[in-house]
């Protein structure tokens, strides 16, 4: 078991891994079609965009949850 210090990186991970997977699913469908190398330009995407999306996310959060708290009674 994960210790619970680690819940908000594990959070950040698993997020913007889900989030980056079916964003770069939907532009590789957009930009290439069912191309018959489908599958291996959506991983390569998926890979290079879950990079910069985890540590963005780790960043962004903090401030976000910010906005919220000062938009919401």
């Amino acid at each position: 078991m994960i210790p619970r210090k680690f819940a908000p990186v594990l959070f950040g991970l698993i997020l913007s891994g889900l989030m980056s997977f079916i964003v770069s699913g939907i532009a590789t469908f957009r930009a290439a079609g069912l191309a018959p190398n489908f599958m291996g330009l959506w991983i390569s995407g998926w890979l290079a965009a879950w990079l910069i999306a985890f540590p963005v996310v780790l960043f962004v959060a903090p401030l976000t949850r910010k906005v919220v708290e000062r938009l919401t009674a």
